[in-house]
């Protein structure tokens, strides 16, 4: 009966159970990339002035995505924790308190949507249309960013819970949404004006604010082992202080893509290129989005059975994770070798483009596998309360090795040398993720007491 009463992260089979909630997220992960292609695609239609904006506008983009998915990481980890360890109260207290912070976190969004977006681009090109596009763009998607910072607060407690066909559902609302709405609003179909930029933008942020009030909605209704009410809410320092434990080296850890995206634009200092590396990281989601949809669903496995005291099952499921992601990433980077010219021509690449673009599609996508072995350490990192270490390695990859290397290769061999800069980076931050994994598999994982399964 004991059993029965437990949460299933503490009692499936490991195999089974990493499947059963990744599944889902990945399939909801893959839409996510589908329609951030979409995006582009239908833009790339428009305009290539419009793309190259969008392109310039993605750090921005990765920040917003880096601190509401940080403190979702902070509040994932404790959440699942807290109900590994039987503590409901804490649990649910953990919950409102998360909620809590991602509306406030929208806020800083919202003061540099209306007052600093345009002057973001004029650092990057001096091309009036390029700015106006990119301003409008990035203007509504800061302003009306409560969406996506509440959209991955819900997702995230789904995921807690073990609820991830719930968190696919709630993905796949604000997706389709986002999809059906970008030709409409782009190119004024069906009686709507033509927006273009903006368009995108608005298809973007309703999508967001759909999957919100779906995912609202599942936790209330569905997510029975989670109360969630502000009656009688206060902020808590010691929770919030433990989100953050667990959630600020993840929000660094991404928001460092955001300073390594700004860098690499500034090296390249090409309009083509950029838009080259804009386009590469909208096709390489289709490949990395699936890893992190297994990793959203490793990491509250892994932290439920860190609360229960279960060392087994933390290392089969870390296991068996890593082939999964290792046979994804080498498809992966066989598609980008195999087919760079067909990828590029999504987005209406020209010859010039094109000679840019192919060889740096095949250069960067040897680091896939290498990016792999990393991934899953890192989850492993957070979900254990080492995410100090996820930071560390991360600063490292994309600040310490990727720009100074691509500026020295830029220097010494030109633009085409600058795209090997991001494997070596990937090959340090493997080295490294080892070196690390070894040290908290012997102090942390080690010393879990011996418990067989029941």
């Amino acid at each position: 009966m004991e059993q029965m009463k437990e949460n299933k992260m503490g009692v499936m089979g490991v195999h089974r159970l990493l499947l059963s909630m990744s599944v889902p997220m990945m399939i909801s992960m893959l839409v996510q990339a589908l329609y951030n292609i979409v995006d582009s695609i239908f833009v790339a239609q428009f305009d290539q002035r419009a793309l190259t904006a969008i392109s310039l506008a993605f750090p921005v983009q990765t920040l917003i995505i880096a601190l509401a998915t940080g403190t979702g990481v902070g509040i994932n980890s404790i959440v699942s924790r807290r109900l590994g360890e039987k503590n409901t109260k804490e649990a649910n207290k953990t919950a409102m308190n998360g909620i809590f912070l991602e509306a406030i976190s929208s806020l800083l969004f919202v003061v540099f949507g209306l007052f600093f977006a345009r002057t973001f681009f004029t650092f990057f090109t001096e091309d009036e249309a390029t700015i106006a596009y990119g301003a409008q763009y990035l203007g509504i998607c800061s302003i009306f960013s409560l969406g996506i910072f509440m959209q991955i607060a819900t997702e995230r407690l789904l995921q807690s819970t073990g609820k991830t066909v719930l968190n696919m559902l709630t993905q796949g609302a604000g997706a389709i949404v986002n999809i059906i709405l970008d030709p409409i609003m782009i190119f004024g179909l069906l009686g709507f004006p033509k927006l273009g930029a903006a368009g995108a933008a608005l298809a973007t942020v309703i999508g967001q604010w759909v999957a919100m009030v779906v995912g609202l909605m599942f936790n209330l209704r569905k997510n029975k082992e989670l109360t969630l009410s502000f009656k009688g809410f206060r902020p808590d320092k010691k929770i919030i202080r433990d989100i953050y434990a667990i959630g600020v080296p993840s929000i660094i850890m991404q928001s460092i893509g955001t300073v390594m995206t700004i860098g690499m634009n500034r090296i390249l200092a090409n309009d083509l290129a950029i838009s080259v590396f804009g386009v590469y990281f909208k096709l390489q989601s289709f490949v990395f989005m699936p890893i992190f949809g297994l990793t959203n669903a490793l990491i509250p496995i892994i932290a439920y059975n860190y609360g229960a005291k279960k060392r087994d099952r933390i290392i089969k499921v870390s296991r068996f994770a890593l082939v999964i992601t290792t046979i994804v990433m080498l498809f992966g980077s066989i598609v980008f070798h195999l087919f760079p010219q067909g990828l590029l021509q999504l987005f209406q690449a020209d010859e010039k483009m094109l000679e840019i673009g192919i060889p740096a599609l095949r250069i960067i996508s040897i680091s896939f596998c290498l990016s792999g072995i990393s991934i899953i350490c890192a989850s492993l990192f957070q979900a254990l309360g080492a995410a100090i270490w996820s930071m560390i390695i991360s600063m490292i990859r994309q600040l310490i090795v990727i720009l100074p290397a691509a500026y020295l290769l830029m220097k010494l061999s030109g633009m085409p040398a600058v795209w090997f800069s991001l494997p070596i980076a990937e090959l340090v931050a493997m080295i490294l993720s080892v070196i690390v994994f070894v040290r908290v598999y012997s102090r942390v994982i080690k010393t879990i007491p011996e418990r067989k399964e029941v």
